[in-house]
């Protein structure tokens, strides 16, 4: 997307800039580990979505639907244990700046920090490239921010929706909440990708850019006012994540995206090499049938895959569910403004 900055600055959009209802800032692990967060289970209430789960603790459609399977989106029922997919393994090193995980459908945020406090990551869902839109890989900079971007719609995505049928597709969008570009907007080095909120939220966690990178609008809200230009972007592509904590082995796999070269190449294959190199000499034995299994599942939820270790269903199992007595998203959600603080 090419963006322009608008004619005025929403000077309200810093009374929205809140801390996500569940928080995705988390400390950066000092024993070694790279897992944060914890894995939740709620019973929804016959009001909410799974949707409506996901967004308020800040996941994807993907990792939502991936972590329930075959539980309906629309109406998973009063009282259904729903997982909640809120730990994550961490990008590989460096850990620093914004790294985007395409397959993984997240970004971190490291911030920098001063010598005496303690480090953290800020992580987000974020809707990815349609197929023939991929996304750069590599690494760059925020190179610009703006407020309330307006967008000049470059032609070759013009062409798609008049191939489409939408001959009455505008070449340009007025700043607003029905804007594409969303309300706020982080500009990369790479040419004509952004990352910025979206009048579409929904859509997070799934396949519907061309090439920017989505986030909730209240998420680019928290993120927006934190990241300074010239913050380094390192855009990777790594469907399978290698998790390590006090001796046992995680692992979590994504769907490939296929758009980039090696995607197509086994995904046990790469689990088997990820683990075995992720291995120390004096570790448990690996259970090489659950990772079959995590990598057959296309299993989001880091799972421990050391011989003797809890299987996932375990691990739900020990959890205690807590009731999710939110209320649903209103109408008000669905464009490019940042919903109600209180929601």
């Amino acid at each position: 997307m090419r963006s322009v900055p608008g004619l005025q600055v929403l000077v309200l959009l810093l009374a929205w800039w809140v801390t996500p209802a569940w928080s995705a800032t988390f400390p950066l692990p000092t024993d070694g580990s790279n897992l944060v967060g914890r894995l939740q289970v709620v019973t929804a209430d016959a009001r909410n979505t799974l949707l409506d789960i996901a967004r308020h603790y800040d996941l994807g459609y993907d990792e939502i639907t991936r972590a329930n399977p075959g539980m309906s989106v629309w109406l998973p029922g009063e009282g259904t244990p729903v997982v909640v997919p809120s730990e994550f393994i961490l990008p590989p090193r460096p850990w620093v700046g914004i790294v985007v995980n395409i397959p993984q459908r997240r970004l971190y945020y490291f911030p920098r920090h001063k010598a005496n406090e303690a480090a953290t990551v800020v992580t987000f869902p974020i809707g990815i490239a349609r197929p023939g839109w991929p996304t750069p890989l590599g690494s760059t900079r925020i190179i610009a921010k703006y407020k309330d971007p307006a967008w000049i719609v470059p032609k070759d995505i013009q062409a798609e929706h008049h191939r489409q049928g939408e001959a009455n597709f505008p070449d340009y969008f007025p700043p607003g909440p029905n804007n594409p570009m969303g309300m706020l907007a982080l500009e990369t080095g790479f040419s004509q990708i952004f990352i910025h909120g979206t009048n579409r939220p929904w859509g997070v966690g799934m396949e519907v850019s061309h090439g920017c990178v989505h986030l909730y609008p209240e998420n680019a809200a928290y993120l927006f006012p934190k990241v300074p230009k010239g913050t380094p972007v390192r855009i990777i592509n790594q469907p399978v994540l290698v998790g390590y904590r006090k001796h046992q082995l995680y692992l979590s796999v994504s769907a490939p995206v296929g758009e980039y070269p090696g995607d197509q190449d086994s995904l046990l294959m790469r689990a088997i090499d990820a683990v075995s190199q992720s291995r120390s000499q004096d570790w448990p034995t690996i259970d090489w049938d659950r990772v079959r299994q995590v990598v057959d599942a296309r299993q989001v939820v880091p799972v421990p895959v050391n011989i003797g270790a809890p299987s996932l269903d375990r691990l739900i199992a020990s959890i205690k569910p807590e009731h999710y007595s939110f209320e649903p998203y209103g109408i008000e959600a669905n464009d490019a403004a940042p919903p109600d603080a209180s929601r």
